[in-house]
């Protein structure tokens, strides 16, 4: 649920010095069993926060990142095109606390001129950053509470591989399949809103332009 609060004055976060960070990648979380880790990366630094996030907030968020078109608006795109009716803009993501391990985050939007913060879950927040566009920040605090400085780059998953799942192309079930039979096995997959399979089939697609 997302509860809109309205404040007269920017809470205390908005004067500090907000951190950018980019979304590096999705992977299977090897410490809860079903959940899947988000990692962000700070701009122009080496530091990562991993967050611990369900299925099917990490489906909404790969969807995004994976570039796939349901056929139909799931709950983020209708929240988009409800505030693109509404003349709302949705100007940028703050992952503002962390307690107890929840990462708490606001969407700070515009409407006639006036500025709107709404309470969201992170998962939420970044899958609507996604589809606004719109930058994501955190606190020096946060960072240097919950960051991790990566040894490599390898560490954690990067790109846009679905869940970040282990991927052996050697051995894809659909390697024997024809460009124009696996770009028809896509168009089924989105259709069925399979977009598991649909983000394994573009990998493929995709490995073959490069090869």
């Amino acid at each position: 649920m997302i509860v809109i609060f309205v404040f007269t004055e920017k809470q205390t976060y908005f004067s500090m010095r907000k951190i950018q960070l980019n979304i590096l990648g999705l992977s299977v979380s090897q410490t809860q069993s079903g959940a899947y880790a988000l990692v962000l990366a700070e701009e122009n630094g080496d530091r990562r926060i991993p967050i611990i996030i369900g299925p099917v907030e990490a489906q909404a968020i790969a969807i995004q990142l994976e570039g796939l078109k349901p056929p139909r608006p799931l709950t983020h795109d209708l929240i988009k095109n409800i505030a693109l009716a509404f003349d709302i803009v949705l100007l940028e993501v703050t992952i503002y606390k962390l307690e107890e391990g929840i990462f708490y985050s606001e969407l700070l939007c515009e409407m006639d001129g006036k500025e709107v913060i709404i309470d969201s879950r992170t998962s939420d927040a970044v899958a609507l950053a996604l589809r606004f566009k719109c930058p994501i920040f955190t606190t020096e605090q946060i960072l240097t509470k919950s960051g991790i400085v990566l040894n490599s780059e390898n560490d954690f998953p990067t790109g846009n591989s679905f869940m970040g799942a282990e991927k052996e192309p050697e051995n894809s079930p659909f390697t024997n399949y024809s460009a124009q039979e696996l770009e028809e096995m896509l168009n089924e997959a989105i259709q069925n809103e399979d977009y598991e399979k649909a983000s394994i089939l573009r990998d493929e697609i995709d490995n073959r332009k490069k090869n």
